[in-house]
């Protein structure tokens, strides 16, 4: 693995620098096979340590989950002694002894608990080995009697893991056909892409056999075939015996064998662990891609920020005045788009702000105030009442006196200094919040933005109380001159006959407009029917209030218009188990509202839904009940009362009551429709397009006056940070898109193998023709002639005639066709199987 190291650790290298885990997540690699197979010795020597326990019989009892991690010095760490350096393999030997036999016992117990060892090497990849319990059918000492389905089960737990190799360890001394670990592998690995067959002890078979076929993929082939190793011997092991002359002496027998010498360069520990090094070649360039395009990605994101920074110089002088022209600029363009609208990618999807939350204020909040600081109309009567009677005093009033008229207008006019004055606070709190969205990108600067935001929003603040100055004076102009002769008042002849209009219809003329619609349950319907109440859909307009069944309004209950009926509020009894609100519509002259009810009561979840359900009906013109009782209940009061429903039996007052409510609510509609009109224009003129011109004028002229410039543009220790990572992270991103490109150019993959016919596993034993004798038995002679070239000839061709059967990884399937110079009848030599003869 030693021309993967290099590569990995260029990566590496690059990616810390980053700051970025790699995500290479390289295989692991498990070896499965029965008991004394060399499954320890196999991964002994992808380490080229001599540190795993070593005996007959079952030696590994705990599965040892091996970390090799890529380090400058050499020695070994166990999770269970975390802190603790093992320089010494023989310790490391010692311990997984011990640590096995803690957990274990010291007779031949096994246990699934893992033993974690981490070795760090400068001559490792990082990788993740695991040794696993060799396969086993009979129970001895301490083992548990379903000892062979604890140890398959242990094994399966690593294997199926999709980024797990697998090592199907088989001596060859025994029978491939029935090797549970091919068996094993198969089971997880349907198409064999990730098992490799491992064919061990191939010096310790039988005198006058060899496992030549089964090593050329012929005989129960694998996808990716068999490679032969052969292992030191226990007597090697006890003399301390060198891995590197063990892997010596394994070339030289290869090379030596009559049977392998033909295939000796794809045999032996070196080329398996060049098998599995192209292997995680092939993983590294698969993960490669993904890495590249994050980078790119990332690249990208930084290029245009970087621009700003790489020639930045944190002293030089020209360079801040540069940066905070910049930084004015830019906040000037920010205010003025989000005062007045873009179709930028950074509008705000979440919540109406800037203009249109300035726009809702003008045109639907102010209207708001100003219909729900209407008085109740009972009240407005009475007031009226009482202004014509002391205007008269005492003499009798033939006519209708226009002081009255006057003075009641007068007091409605008076209370619109409040809706307007609360429309000024909305709007300058609203224009605060966008000072503060536009000035952070100025964070980078916190002198430099803390005086910004305070010179603005003192400037705006200074409007603002101008602003509210000019908009009083508004409200009295309106109150200083009552405009009779106004070409929208309805005047004295017009008020007279609505009045009498009035009394014969007892309605209103509104346009019909939808002003609320949303779910309310009606408490009183559901307690009658002796059922529970359920919610209806409402839709409230400015005449009537609907229920339906449902939201989609294709089954409507009923229509109640909104005439002459009032709100009150219905406390809850102390008996009642119900948590929602309700408040009550009902008509004051006692009529029935709904068949029998003489008032419908309205519930929600929520306090905050019964107001806005109300404000909704204060639109609408229904307004709440106010109780006329006085507190103190002393005699004047008894009398005004009385006094008041006295009025009320007088017929020639009551024309000129209705007159004069006819004239104010004519006149008032004038004065809030010039309210409506004038406030949101003054608002705008005196502090948003002022706002906007000291931003765009005056700002830069404040900022030079109030300090030294050098303090104001002192970046915060975040912002340099912040900075030098940026710059960092640019210029590293760029060495691993090198590094990257570097290391696609100088690595080769491999394809995988085509698949083979290896049905031969799970039905092996039952079929005698995929069942040959093992490996160890005779080979009987060919009659071929040996070809001049050198090796076997092949075998003769079946007596019956028929064509010779397909080699199982052969491309085509068919026979090749006969090559000239050959006995007749003959076939050439089969097509090895080569797939790992690619060019690492």
């Amino acid at each position: 693995m030693d021309s993967l190291i290099p590569i990995v650790n260029k990566l590496q290298d690059a990616f810390t620098q980053l700051g970025v885990h790699m995500q290479l997540d390289l295989p692991q690699i498990a070896v499965v096979g029965g008991q004394s197979a060399g499954k320890s010795s196999v991964l002994e020597n992808f380490v080229g340590k001599d540190f795993l326990p070593r005996g007959s019989g079952i030696v590994t009892r705990r599965p040892l989950i091996l970390q090799l991690i890529n380090g400058i010095t050499e020695y070994g760490e166990f999770l269970h002694c975390k802190g603790k350096k093992f320089t010494s393999f023989d310790e490391v030997r010692k311990e997984i002894e011990d640590e096995t036999d803690r957990v274990t016992g010291s007779n031949k117990g096994i246990s699934n608990i893992p033993i974690n060892l981490r070795v760090h090497s400068p001559h490792v990849l990082n990788l993740t080995l695991i040794d696993l319990p060799g396969l086993t059918k009979v129970a001895i000492g301490d083992q548990p009697a379903d000892i062979e389905q604890q140890i398959r089960n242990m094994i399966l737990q690593f294997i199926r893991k999709e980024t797990c190799l697998i090592l199907a360890v088989t001596p060859a001394n025994t029978d491939l056909a029935n090797s549970d670990a091919l068996k094993l592998a198969k089971e997880v690995d349907p198409q064999g892409i990730r098992t490799i067959g491992v064919i061990t002890k191939l010096d310790l078979m039988d005198e006058g056999t060899d496992a030549r076929d089964i090593l050329e993929n012929k005989l129960l082939p694998l996808r990716r075939g068999y490679i032969g190793v052969v292992n030191r011997s226990q007597k090697d092991i006890d003399g301390r015996k060198d891995i590197h002359m063990a892997l010596a002496a394994e070339r030289k027998f290869f090379l030596s064998h009559p049977s392998y010498r033909h295939i000796a360069d794809r045999l032996g520990t070196p080329y398996l662990q060049r098998v599995l090094n192209q292997q995680l070649t092939n993983h590294i360039r698969d993960t490669l891609p993904g890495l590249r395009d994050k980078l790119q990605k990332q690249m990208l994101a930084l290029e245009k920020d970087v621009q700003e920074f790489k020639h930045f110089q944190p002293g030089d002088t020209s360079i801040k005045t540069k940066a905070m022209l910049q930084m004015i600029q830019q906040l000037q363009s920010d205010f003025e788009r989000t005062i007045e609208g873009s179709g930028s990618a950074l509008v705000n999807t979440n919540e109406l702000s800037g203009g249109a939350k300035i726009n809702r204020i003008f045109h639907e909040r102010l209207r708001f105030e100003i219909v729900k600081m209407a008085c109740d109309e009972k009240e407005l009567r009475r007031e009226i009442s009482f202004a014509i009677r002391n205007i008269h005093g005492i003499r009798v009033g033939l006519f209708t006196p226009d002081m009255a008229f006057e003075a009641i207008v007068k007091r409605q006019i008076a209370q619109l200094k409040e809706p307007v004055i609360k429309c000024v606070d909305l709007v300058v709190q609203e224009l605060s919040a966008v000072v503060r969205l536009c000035t952070d990108k100025m964070s980078r600067y916190p002198r430099l933005r803390e005086e910004t935001e305070r010179i603005i929003t003192t400037h705006i603040r200074e409007r603002e109380q101008l602003c509210k100055e000019q908009i009083l004076l508004l409200i009295d102009f309106e109150l200083a001159y009552m405009n009779t002769n106004h070409e929208d008042f309805i005047g004295f002849a017009n008020a007279q006959n609505k009045s009498e209009n009035a009394n014969k219809t007892g309605t209103r003329q509104l346009g019909n407009q939808v002003i609320r619609k949303g779910h309310m349950v009606i408490q009183n319907l559901g307690i009658m029917k002796g059922g529970g109440s359920r919610p209806y859909w409402f839709v409230l307009t400015s005449e009537s209030i609907s229920w339906y069944k449902d939201e989609d309004e294709k089954e409507k209950k009923y229509m109640l218009p909104l005439d002459g009926l009032k709100l009150r509020d219905i406390e809850q009894g102390f008996m009642s188990m119900s948590r929602r609100v309700t408040f009550a519509l009902f008509s004051p002259d006692g009529r029935n509202l709904y068949k029998d009810y003489k008032q419908l009561e309205l519930s929600c979840e929520t306090v905050e839904d019964v107001e806005s359900w109300k404000a909704s009906f204060l639109r609408a013109g229904v307004y709440p009940e106010k109780q006329e009782t006085q507190e103190n209940g002393d005699e004047e009061g008894r009398e005004e009362k009385q006094a008041s429903v006295e009025t009320s039996t007088d017929p020639q007052l009551e024309r000129q009551v209705e007159t004069i409510r006819n004239l104010v609510d004519s006149y008032m509609k004038i004065v809030t429709k010039t309210t409506r009109d004038m406030v949101p224009k003054s608002i705008m003129m005196l502090i948003i397009n002022n706002t906007k011109d000291f931003i765009n004028g005056e700002l830069l002229a404040h900022l030079y006056a109030s300090g030294d410039q050098s303090q104001m543009m002192e970046e915060s220790a975040e912002a340099a940070s912040k900075r030098e990572e940026m710059l960092r992270m640019y210029h590293a991103c760029k060495d691993a898109l090198r590094i990257i490109g570097d290391v696609s150019m100088a690595t080769v993959s491999a394809p995988l193998p085509p698949p083979v016919k290896n049905d031969w596993l799970p039905s092996g034993l039952d079929n005698p023709r995929l069942s040959p004798p093992s490996p160890g038995g005779p080979r009987k002679p060919t009659p071929v002639a040996q070809p001049a070239a050198g090796g076997r000839g092949p075998p003769p061709p079946p007596a019956t005639g028929r064509p010779a059967p397909a080699i199982p990884n052969r491309p085509g399937g068919g026979a090749p066709p006969l090559p000239g110079g050959r006995p007749g009848g003959a076939l050439p030599p089969p097509l090895l199987p080569s797939p790992f003869d690619e060019p690492l």
